[in-house]
């Protein structure tokens, strides 16, 4: 999934970037209900989410655009009613992504 993170958030400095690598598995999804799309046998999307917040949401770059995101947003909102996300504003890709879900 680190390929989706580059692509989303060029801007990010590499130094906040490994921490979000030690934070993820350590701190973020041991406290997240995590769900994972397959295809495969390859983990190829994953959607994390803290009470009502889309915490993550990570689709490999080939999938992006296809089902892979829209099964794992369908996915929240089977579970929560409502769901909120935070975007960084340089993150074009996101913005548009959570948009058309109506974020």
């Amino acid at each position: 999934m680190e390929n989706a993170n580059k692509i989303a958030h060029p801007f990010l400095s590499k130094s906040f970037v490994d921490q979000l690598r030690h934070d993820i598995p350590n701190l973020y999804l041991p406290t997240a209900d995590t769900w994972v799309t397959d295809l495969d046998d390859k983990t190829v999307g994953f959607i994390a989410i803290i009470g009502n917040d889309v915490g993550t949401i990570f689709v490999e770059p080939a999938l992006q655009g296809i089902v892979v995101a829209r099964t794992l947003i369908d996915k929240a909102y089977s579970l929560h009613t409502t769901l909120e996300v935070e975007v960084f504003k340089e993150n074009s890709i996101g913005r548009k992504f959570y948009s058309a879900y109506g974020f």
